[in-house]
Formats: C-alpha cells, sequence, structure tokens
C-alpha cells in the first residue's frame, strides 16, 4: 500500500509556552501535538493517579474483600490468557496475600486460568465447574475475575447458583445486558471514572489500593501495611502488552514501573523475561514490555496454558523465575515459526483478491492454530491498512477468529453491527475498538466475510483507508544528537501517545544490504553524516529522498551515538 508522509499538527503557542516552561525545543512540539498543555501533564508521580475512590464500586469491591477477611474466606482469581490477564492475575494474587498476611488473616486466595482452547474466553458454566473443585483450594467462596467477566452472563449465575460470589473486574467494552454481579470496570454503564481507558491489570490495581484504604479504616493491620507499589512493574507490563491508551492515568503506572525495573527493582519473573530476551533492565523501555516481555508472556496462552507465564510471575526466587522464562521464550520461539507461515499462507490466498478495492481482510485456513490468528492479522492489518479477521477452527469444530482493525473503524461496533443484520451468524463476539474476537460456524467463514465488508463500508469511507505515515514533521541537524536521543527513550510512549517520528529530505550517501534484508544507509543533511538502517526492505533509494524515521541509540564497541530507523520514504 502507498503511503503518505505527513507532518502531525500541532498548535505553536503551545509549543512556545512549553518550551518557556524549560522544555527542549523538539520535545515541545512533539509533546504539544499530543495534547500536552503545560508541564504538569508530563509529571508521572505515583500521587497524581485518580483516586480509587473515582472509580466506580471500587470502594463496594474493597468492603466486599475486606469482609472476606474477616470472615476467613476462600477467593480463586479466575484469570484472562494473555499477558494484561496474566500481569491482572500475578497482581491480584501478590496484592491480596501481602494483605491477608499484614492483617493476620485466615483467608487464602489462588488462582485458576483455563485452557483458551478447551474453555474458550471469560467465566463460563465450564470454568465455574472447574473453579467448585480447584484442585488446592476446594471450592471458593468469591469468585473473582480478572481482565474478564463484563460479558459472562451465564457463568456468573452459575457461580451464584452453586453458592460462589462474583466480583467482576475487567475493563472491556460491556454489552447490552450485564451479568448480576458486583462490577469494576470504567466502561461499564454509569461509571465516570476519567481513564476508561485502564488495562485489566490497571483495574485490579485500583481494587487493591481501595481494599487496602478500606482495611486502614477498620483498623485491620496488625503488621505494617504492604507497600503496593512494588506491584508496579506488573501493572506497567500488562497495560503497554495490551496496547491500551496511554492517557496521563496509564502513563503514571507505566512510568512508575519502568522506573521500578531500571532501579533494579523488578520483580523476578521480570526480571527473567528481560534476561531470555536480552534487553538490559537499566535502560528498560516500553518498546522491552510490549515486544520483548508482553510477547513471550503471550506465546504461553497462545500456544499452551498460561499457568506457564504466571508461575513466572509469581516467582520469588531468581534461579525458578528463569527456568520459568526459558520455557516461555522457547514457546515464543515456536509461535513466531507458526506465526511466519500462517502469513505466507495468508498472502498467497490473498494474491487471488483486489484487496485495495476491498474494506475489510478476511481469511481463514483449516491448518491454522487459533493460538495465533490475532497475530495474523495484525500482521495483515499493518500491510494492507485494512481491519483484518483470521479465523481457525476450534476444538468444538466452530471457527474462532481474532481482528484487528484501524483507527477509523471501531471493530466490536462493527461486529454489532454484523450480529444485528444476521443474529445467526456470529455465535459470540466481544472486544475493543481495536481488537475483537469471535465465534462463527464451521461452514460460515464465506457468508460472513460478505456481512463484515458490508458492516465496514456502511462505517467508513474510502479516505478512512489512506493510512498515513504521521511523522512530527522535520529536524534540524543541530539538534539530532545522542542527549535528544536519551531524553526521547526516558518518555513513556505507546497507544494514544506515540513515538515521535520524523521526516526530512536527505541525500543518500550510499546504500547496501546486510543480512540479504535490511538495508544500511548513509544520510546526508546540513553537512552532516548519519548511519540509518531500514529493517526487512530490500529497495534502494534514490540518491535524494524524503526519509520518515525514528531515532535511537546506536552501540558498538562500547560507543554510543544517534542513530537512525527509517520507516518509510518518498523519492523527491
Amino acid at each position: 500500500m502507498n503511503r503518505r508522509i505527513v507532518a502531525r499538527p500541532y498548535s505553536q503557542r503551545t509549543s512556545m509556552y512549553l518550551e518557556q516552561q524549560g522544555i527542549h525545543p523538539v520535545l515541545s512540539r512533539i509533546y504539544a501535538a499530543r495534547g500536552i498543555a503545560t508541564r504538569a501533564d508530563l509529571d508521572t508521580a505515583f500521587p497524581g493517579l485518580l483516586p480509587p475512590e473515582g472509580l466506580m464500586n471500587a470502594g463496594k469491591a474493597a468492603v466486599l474483600l475486606a469482609d472476606a477477611f474477616a470472615q476467613g474466606r476462600r477467593m480463586l482469581i479466575v484469570a484472562d490468557y494473555d499477558c494484561d490477564g496474566a500481569t491482572a492475575c500475578v497482581v491480584g494474587l501478590r496484592g491480596l496475600r501481602a494483605l491477608i498476611e499484614a492483617t493476620g488473616s485466615k483467608a487464602v486466595v489462588d488462582y485458576l486460568v483455563p485452557n483458551r482452547f478447551k474453555f474458550g474466553y471469560g467465566l463460563t458454566p465450564e470454568i465455574v465447574a472447574l473453579a467448585a473443585r480447584h484442585p488446592r483450594l476446594g471450592k471458593p467462596d468469591l469468585i473473582i475475575t480478572v481482565d474478564n467477566g463484563i460479558a459472562s452472563i451465564e457463568g456468573v449465575a452459575a457461580a451464584r447458583a452453586a453458592g460462589i460470589e462474583v466480583l467482576v473486574t475487567d475493563h472491556h467494552l460491556p454489552g447490552p445486558t450485564l451479568p448480576d454481579a458486583l462490577i469494576v470496570n470504567p466502561n461499564q454503564p454509569g461509571c465516570n471514572f476519567a481513564s476508561k481507558s485502564i488495562a485489566g491489570v490497571g483495574v485490579m490495581f485500583y481494587v487493591l489500593l481501595a481494599l487496602r484504604a478500606e482495611l486502614r479504616k477498620r483498623a485491620a493491620f496488625t503488621a505494617q501495611e504492604p507497600n503496593l507499589a512494588v506491584l508496579l512493574d506488573l501493572v506497567a507490563l500488562g497495560t503497554v502488552a495490551d496496547v491500551v491508551r496511554l492517557d496521563r492515568n496509564n502513563r503514571i503506572m507505566v512510568a512508575q514501573g519502568l522506573k521500578r525495573v531500571r532501579e533494579g527493582k523488578a520483580s523476578p519473573g521480570v526480571a527473567a523475561l528481560f534476561s531470555v530476551a536480552a534487553r538490559e533492565p537499566r535502560k528498560a523501555s516500553c518498546f522491552d514490555f510490549g515486544f520483548a516481555a508482553g510477547p513471550r508472556l503471550n506465546a504461553a496462552g497462545r500456544l499452551d496454558d498460561m499457568s506457564l507465564g504466571i508461575e513466572c510471575l509469581l516467582a520469588t526466587d531468581r534461579n525458578e523465575a528463569l527456568a520459568a522464562a526459558q520455557k516461555l521464550d522457547a514457546l515464543n520461539r515456536e509461535r513466531r515459526d507458526i506465526e511466519s507461515q500462517m502469513k505466507e499462507e495468508a498472502l498467497a490466498a490473498l494474491e487471488t483478491i483486489d484487496v485495495v478495492a476491498n474494506y475489510t481482510v478476511c481469511v481463514t485456513n483449516a491448518a491454522w492454530h487459533q493460538g495465533v490468528v490475532g497475530i495474523v492479522a495484525s500482521r495483515l492489518r499493518e500491510r494492507y491498512d485494512r481491519p483484518a479477521i483470521v479465523f481457525a477452527p476450534g476444538e468444538d469444530g466452530d471457527l474462532k477468529g481474532s481482528g484487528r482493525s484501524i483507527s477509523s473503524l471501531h471493530l466490536r461496533d462493527c461486529l454489532d453491527l454484523v450480529s444485528k443484520a444476521q443474529p445467526a451468524l456470529i455465535r459470540k463476539f466481544g472486544g475493543h475498538a481495536m481488537a475483537a474476537g469471535l465465534t462463527i460456524g464451521a461452514n460460515d467463514h464465506a457468508v460472513f466475510a460478505v456481512a463484515f465488508e458490508e458492516a465496514a463500508r456502511a462505517m467508513l469511507k474510502p479516505a478512512d483507508l489512506a493510512a498515513d505515515i504521521v511523522t512530527d514533521g522535520p529536524l534540524e541537524a543541530a539538534y539530532l544528537n545522542l542527549p535528544l536521543v536519551r531524553s526521547i527513550e526516558n518518555e513513556v510512549w505507546g497507544s494514544g501517545f506515540p513515538a515521535p517520528t520524523f521526516a526530512d529530505t536527505f541525500n543518500i550517501s550510499s546504500q547496501r544490504l546486510i543480512k540479504e534484508k535490511h538495508l544500511k544507509l548513509k544520510l546526508e543533511k546540513e553537512g552532516r553524516s548519519f548511519d540509518a538502517i531500514q529493517f526487512n526492505s530490500t529497495e534502494t533509494l534514490p540518491a535524494r529522498a524524503r526519509v520518515a524515521f525514528r531515532l535511537g541509540v546506536d552501540e558498538f564497541n562500547g560507543l554510543a551515538r544517534e542513530g537512525l530507523y527509517v520507516e518509510a520514504w518518498e523519492a523527491i
């Protein structure tokens, strides 16, 4: 797909105001383009977090859990099988256990993470039956869902029928009917919590903050109150890996988590994930969470059982954590191999289709692995700039699909439109604006593909499909230096607060292919020469081009200098 290189708009007045407050001129422009109005908006100190009492039902959840402590009840966390779910589970377990110990309570808490291939998603009646005969806990008095539950109407009903109370903590968008349980979810009707994009792990962390306040009010502590900030590396990991929008509240939690990792205070599990990914904790960034630690955790849920990931994050012994992380690393390598093959097969299937004429991409294959369909959908979305859904056979004979969308199409709303037009077509679905999962019948792919295309056409305009390379404009050669690169690397970037990309015109003085798939470049501007690389590209650049690039640190033989990473280019 041909993409234009365009500059992100920003307020020059705001940029100048930020510069007057002592912020670097380039960073002032970058921040102004991302809605930062004052230096205070960049403060990521922990006290800046939104208070727990603003999250609907967090206080009621705290009372429920404090009562459970007082009564010595058995609590079971039912987790989701992705990185957000795994970190939310571990935050819940470690936080609740620390609070139990500090209050001298006889309550106990354990966890259950269902195998996605056998039990599907969320708290289902089958999972409730499994929970009722938990091997370590026995039948729980209270089930706490993390990163799931908002759509579990039948599962909650089954739990209540079995005499088990349910607390739902989730962040996914609710359907028209809510489960009959106490719900903590910023996206439920009536909740005015300002951070609607908080991840599942963030919701669980907020419940713990509210619980600690409730226990303090009851004078329940018999020992020193636990410091819940020790959980922030996990909160940061789950938040970044789930690609939720990094509003200020999320940026505070992520920044505090990164700070702990950089200071050598990461939990053994997070430290082990950094180790097997060959990432340096003292230089930890959002990239490390999103593209190194996160995928290794997700590999367990995609190919096997997320229990391995949870046990890695729960480990208190460094060697135990490292052994689990090494298994996760092996699973991730296997996942990459499967993904690569599926992607090639998907691209081959699409060669017979005029993708440009379509608004959507929708593919399936009887041999594909349902645990990897979401990643392949993401790759197809990136390649074609179209909302993409990839299906694979489920164990029950249905087709399990995972979709990734473009910014102009709310994917869950699109699936809802399909479901209303053809009520019998989608058996179940759920998700966000940018990602969703669904189940259809084994023979319904062709019908669904047509319905999905029609729904997308009703919601999109042709201009919505023209994905531009959005940059922060030119960067003066005088500012292209290592201190600026370091400042950029130390910031919290992610969804909704994208890392800066620049665009400028360069003379290309040399270029050569390395490892047969990457282009090594020498770019010249204003009398200076810069080393650059374009990954996974073999197309030769002209002698002069407009280049969109990211900045990074290029380290070799102990020396560090600024490096340019080419994202795209235009001939001029």
